[in-house]
């Protein structure tokens, strides 16, 4: 039986035998370049890591990594009444109750961060609802922020409140910052 290019039988297997041979061979160059790509990926993912680690240790040395959150004495919320469409301001010293509507709030602590930091302000409150016959529920407990009011926010079918700022009266401000210092 004649191949194409007129061949006899049996040098076709023996050009087979040589094209499985090269065939091995193209798979074993393939696999080697693979494993050299792999390892050059590794290399480069290695290089960027100890970069990005070293920068961090240059601009930071000794540095926490979150920032100092600075407590306050007064929460600032702006509550809505639903029926009337009032919004009103309350600023409530830490652990001092006000009462809106049926709504009573204490917040028990009142953080910030620094002026030159990322803004986050955040207050862990307590809210009782007082209904009719005069005894309270509570509705709420947890931290609330200012920066993303939906989140943890509390909601009444009547009533919504939501913190807006934490701040600290003129009178626990340092004596560098009192009225009757020079100003800079």
């Amino acid at each position: 039986m004649l191949w194409p290019r007129g061949r006899s039988t049996g040098a076709h297997k023996a050009d087979a035998s040589v094209g499985n041979k090269n065939f091995g061979r193209r798979r074993e160059r393939a696999a080697l370049q693979r494993s050299r790509l792999s390892g050059m990926i590794m290399n480069a993912r290695q290089i960027a890591l100890s970069t990005v680690l070293a920068g961090l240790a240059l601009v930071a040395p000794g540095t926490p990594a979150s920032a100092d959150r600075i407590a306050n004495s007064t929460a600032v919320f702006a509550a809505l009444d639903k029926v009337t469409g009032r919004v009103q301001p309350l600023e409530i010293p830490m652990g001092r109750t006000v009462t809106f509507g049926a709504l009573t709030i204490t917040p028990r602590a009142c953080y910030t961060r620094p002026s030159t930091e990322t803004p986050l302000t955040s207050a862990f409150i307590e809210v009782d609802e007082v209904v009719l016959d005069g005894s309270s529920h509570r509705i709420f407990t947890g931290w609330t922020f200012a920066e993303s009011p939906g989140l943890h926010a509390v909601e009444h079918p009547t009533f919504d409140v939501w913190l807006t700022s934490c701040k600290t009266p003129s009178a626990d401000i340092s004596a560098g910052r009192r009225s009757n210092a020079p100003k800079p």
